[in-house]
């Protein structure tokens, strides 16, 4: 494993925490359901410029977010934060530009994401 720091270790795909594995895996596979389960009750969602702030947003997100374009994911690597995991999503599809380096910025609290901040 190699670390940017002792305090900061990259994290394999394997080794990542198993809400952030399940949203993942969910959100590529476009299964809201199982991805919204990942999310604690009270948990915040902020993606191109918006904030979503209760589980039936959170919900609504996941279900319309990126629904107008067809786009493949592949994980790039990650790297633990003081409040959880710090990931990096490499998206191609139709959108514009084409593609994009996206962090998926989890904050987890207990087994769930309390905050899911995905910006470049």
């Amino acid at each position: 494993m190699t670390q940017h720091s002792t305090d900061h270790p990259d994290i394999a795909r394997n080794d990542l925490p198993a809400a952030v594995a399940a949203y993942l895996t969910a959100h590529r596979d476009g299964d809201a359901a199982t991805a919204l389960a990942t999310f604690t009750t009270d948990a915040v969602v902020t993606d191109e410029g918006h904030t979503y702030r209760t589980r039936a947003a959170v919900g609504n997100w996941l279900t319309s977010a990126g629904s107008e374009y067809t786009y493949t994911t592949e994980y790039r690597g990650a790297t633990a934060t003081a409040a959880g995991v710090d990931v990096v999503q490499h998206l191609e599809g139709d959108f514009p530009g084409g593609s994009a380096d996206l962090h998926y910025r989890f904050t987890l609290d207990g087994g769930s994401i309390s905050r899911l901040t995905i910006e470049p």
